[in-house]
């Protein structure tokens, strides 16, 4: 249930109290208020809101903590303020899950340089317990197009991934489309993608970050040397979403800002089960990951094989629409622990 654990949303909106009580009720689940850092970040448009009643339904008993991001846009240096903002959690909430469902740019607009502080920031606190996940982003792979003409048939120069997203120690969430049986059950998924609206399943090649070591072993086509994302996935198809309160009224949550949260709660009950096992918090997640996907004793991912976004496909084993595939949690549990003795 994540009793004892905390997980922190960085987030631009803010919330209504009455739509996680409603929600809380609907789901049988006990009421829960969360601690707010920083005041309200602005009116509640329902991100804040889908964010926390699905960790909830996932770990109810996992603190929730909303941490306010909007003063990192306001005004010139974000990076820096983002960095700043890290560190205080970090001191805060020490050891704690952290959700990312914001998108601070392209990457190909800064620099490693420019990075620098959220980077050093985020392995300060990955060293402490901390497992962090950020969207990839709903764009379908074009996370550089925008502006006045983003509806206009998409160029190379929209190629592109998100800028903190792509950061090697963060664990960047794609997102797919699910069906289940009739009692709920997964049956199957693929790669999240709705070319009317132009969106879907962000990833790609990092112009600015090396291919780390947990990454060498897998390929992609349109690159051998850079850093890949996104790493892992969850439901984002709003068609295929969890349901949830806003505004009074039942809904459907979507988009990767959906599969960050899913990630970061169910990593708090792994975390429960592997801490009662005699293992300790996951905290630097990626390098678990890859080695539990290129080798363990049962399936830790649901391989995606299906769909794609608009530049690149699914494919067999890792693919740059949704990483190393979805969770089977249990047996990625299992899977987390022996991998984390063996390093031991």
């Amino acid at each position: 249930t994540g009793r004892g654990a905390t997980i922190v949303f960085f987030e631009f909106d803010g919330y209504e109290q009455a739509d996680l009580d409603a929600f809380s009720d609907m789901s049988k689940l006990s009421r829960f208020t969360p601690v707010l850092v920083g005041g309200q970040p602005g009116p509640s448009h329902g991100e804040t809101v889908m964010d926390l009643e699905v960790a909830h339904a996932i770990a109810p008993d996992a603190r929730k903590v909303v941490v306010n991001a909007r003063p990192t846009v306001e005004g010139g240096g974000a990076f820096e303020k983002i960095g700043r903002m890290f560190e205080e959690t970090d001191r805060q909430f020490p050891g704690a899950v952290w959700s990312l469902s914001i998108g601070w740019g392209c990457e190909k607009l800064f620099t490693a340089a420019d990075l620098a502080p959220v980077r050093a920031a985020l392995a300060n606190a990955l060293g402490n317990g901390t497992s962090a996940f950020d969207a990839s982003g709903d764009t379908a792979g074009l996370e550089c197009k925008g502006g006045k003409d983003f509806s206009s048939p998409p160029g190379s120069n929209d190629v592109g991934v998100d800028a903190v997203a792509s950061l090697p120690e963060m664990t960047s969430v794609g997102g797919t489309s699910l069906s289940t049986d009739t009692q709920g059950r997964w049956l199957a998924e693929n790669a999240w993608t709705d070319v009317p609206m132009s969106l879907g399943s962000s990833g790609g090649v990092s112009t600015l970050y090396a291919r780390p070591l947990f990454q060498r072993a897998v390929s992609a086509q349109r690159d051998a040397t850079q850093r890949l994302v996104p790493d892992v996935s969850a439901v984002a198809d709003p068609f295929t979403g969890v349901q949830i309160v806003f505004r009074d009224e039942l809904g459907l949550g979507g988009g990767t800002s959906q599969s960050a949260p899913i990630w970061a709660a169910l990593t708090v009950l792994m975390n429960q089960y592997i801490a009662a096992r005699g293992g300790r918090p996951l905290g630097d997640l990626n390098p678990l990951l890859y080695r539990v996907a290129t080798g363990s004793n049962l399936p830790g991912f649901h391989d995606v094989v299906l769909g794609g976004n608009a530049v690149d496909f699914a494919a067999p084993g890792y693919d740059l629409v949704t990483g190393l595939g979805t969770p089977d949690v249990d047996n990625l549990a299992r899977d987390l622990l022996a991998a984390q003795k063996a390093t031991r």
